[in-house]
């Protein structure tokens, strides 16, 4: 699995990216591969709200149960 940053390219009427050589040689990849593609945008606001969105309780262990 390779991480790696890359502008999107206008193809045509479509978008593209390019994978960089030592990607293809070292996941051995080919003309015609698939390949899962995950977008990561460098603006982690959403993430950081959701994060910040939950509030937990203290823990507090129940000793009701005990002998």
């Amino acid at each position: 699995m390779q991480i790696f940053e890359t502008k999107i390219r206008k193809v045509g009427t479509s978008f593209g990216v390019l994978i960089p050589k030592e990607g293809i040689v070292e996941d051995h990849l080919k003309d015609g591969s698939k390949v899962s593609v995950a977008i990561l945008k460098k603006d982690f606001s959403l993430i950081n709200k959701l994060a910040g969105s939950v509030k937990a309780r203290p823990f507090v262990r129940d000793h009701s149960n005990r002998f």
